[in-house]
């Protein structure tokens, strides 16, 4: 596997990272006790970190881009194995 295609699946597990633990930690202003501002909608979050998000995405991006690498390179799940329907064939020996 060539780098560039694993800086292309590094940055495709970081977007989903991201996006996928966006929701955890974050706080409103009615769990926190705080006061709206006005105008402020009631879901807006009170301790937003983009940089603590950016590190967490960061870490499972690189590990998800390392299982994925390890399972390309050494064949544990192939698209045999996940054939559900039975519609492939079998791979040639």
């Amino acid at each position: 596997m060539q780098i560039t295609s694993i800086i292309a699946i590094y940055a495709l597990f970081w977007v989903m990272s991201a996006f996928v633990l966006l929701p955890f930690g974050i706080r409103t202003p009615n769990e926190t006790g705080d006061s709206l501002v006005p105008g402020q909608a009631d879901s807006a979050p009170v301790n937003f970190r983009p940089g603590r998000l950016a590190m967490r995405a960061t870490i499972l991006a690189a590990v998800l881009t390392a299982f994925f690498v390890a399972n390309y390179s050494q064949g544990w799940i192939t698209v045999q194995d996940i054939d559900l329907l039975g519609q492939l064939s079998p791979p040639p020996e």
